[in-house]
């Protein structure tokens, strides 16, 4: 059993989803129009589960700074 080109499509189009590519992103890429294609490609992980919620957590505190100064 070796490696097939599938096998490293996959693994592009999965990196490329977990390194932050948007939907379109990931469909330009494989070059389809399908967004049921793309999203074979945009698994949920524990590590994209913790970058969203630090990002989130990063733009709520940031409001309240500017809050805080401005007022």
């Amino acid at each position: 059993m070796g490696l097939h080109f599938h096998d490293l499509h996959h693994t592009g189009n999965t990196l490329a989803a977990q390194s932050g590519a948007s939907l379109a992103d990931v469909k330009a890429r494989m070059g389809h129009d399908s967004d049921r294609a793309a999203l074979i490609y945009q698994h949920a992980t524990k590590d994209a589960d913790q970058r969203i919620a630090d990002a989130l957590s990063a733009r709520v505190e940031a409001d309240i700074r500017d809050r805080r100064h401005d007022g």
